[in-house]
């Protein structure tokens, strides 16, 4: 499956742009629309991913993507809500090992807690449990409360990916409460970019992989997904109003290196991929928190 276009944060000779990315570079539309859009997230408020896209073709690229850094690409969603315990073989690491309740569990992130692709995941000095999670990102376009499944998809607007990176000993410092290990500065990545959603064939049964040094560690379809991304969308609008921008990770499969025995922690030098067909690969190293 190709990728019909990435639509990319970045920050290039000091200041913090947005464009297009192409196989021969960036294409920087900031010059054009940073008057009008402060950022991704006033595009999306406006609807106008396509219309980055379109301004973009026929240009030549500002830039080499190896002059660049990418940003998370949306700065400052409302709100970025994370669905725990996806797949089937995710489910059954537990000890109840069930579906019992029969619906997600959730939990909040914070901007601060993720950082760009390329860009290396942080290690605190508290905890030596760095870990990876793999996973497909969705973005609102429309806002909605109580959306119904059939009209789900008509509410997303763009496609990313994120390595929901967690500090494993602290989700369990209290029994109902993973917020802790959820929330470390830039111990998590969303990117590379946007990819805009046009069709369901984009989310509906695609591969998703995790690798950690060209090592696979984690590998499932979408359409194995325990709560589809429908009911996803269906569920939260329920409880919460979704707006633009929101951003919502879906779960990852198992293989995560808590699940090893003995458990494996990333550390200094790992690089960690995380792809999922027709939305591209998120790669990050990892580095330890200078104080």
């Amino acid at each position: 499956m190709t990728i019909p276009a990435r639509i990319a944060a970045f920050r290039a000779n000091g200041a913090d742009r947005y464009g297009v990315v192409t196989d021969d570079g960036v294409v920087d539309l900031t010059p054009d629309y940073g008057a009008r859009f402060a950022g991704l997230k006033e595009v999306i408020e406006a609807g106008a991913l396509e219309e980055l896209v379109s301004a973009a073709e026929g240009r030549a690229p500002a830039f080499r993507e190896e002059d660049v850094d990418y940003l998370i690409p949306l700065a400052n969603p409302e709100k970025i809500i994370c669905i725990g315990v996806n797949f089937p073989d995710r489910n059954a690491e537990y000890k109840d090992g069930s579906k019992e309740a029969g619906r997600p569990s959730m939990f909040i992130r914070f901007p601060r807690s993720f950082t760009g692709h390329g860009q290396n995941l942080v290690r605190p000095p508290e905890s030596e449990q760095l870990d990876y999670e793999g996973e497909v990102v969705i973005v609102i376009g429309k806002a909605g409360r109580r959306i119904a499944r059939e009209d789900a998809y008509d509410h997303i607007a763009a496609l990313s990916l994120c390595n929901e990176g967690t500090i494993r000993d602290w989700v369990r410092h209290a029994k109902f409460n993973v917020t802790q290990g959820k929330n470390w500065d830039r111990t998590g990545a969303i990117g590379p970019w946007l990819v805009p959603f046009r069709e369901a064939a984009q989310l509906d049964d695609i591969r998703l992989e995790t690798r950690v040094n060209g090592e696979v560690r984690q590998q499932d379809r979408t359409g194995r997904m325990m709560y589809d991304f429908r009911y996803i969308v269906n569920y939260i609008s329920t409880y919460t109003t979704l707006v633009p921008g929101d951003v919502i990770v879906c779960g990852t499969p198992t293989g995560a290196g808590a699940r090893f025995d003995p458990p494996i922690w990333l550390k200094p030098g790992d690089v960690i991929e995380v792809e999922a067909e027709g939305i591209g690969v998120l790669r990050n190293g990892v580095e330890d928190e200078c104080l």
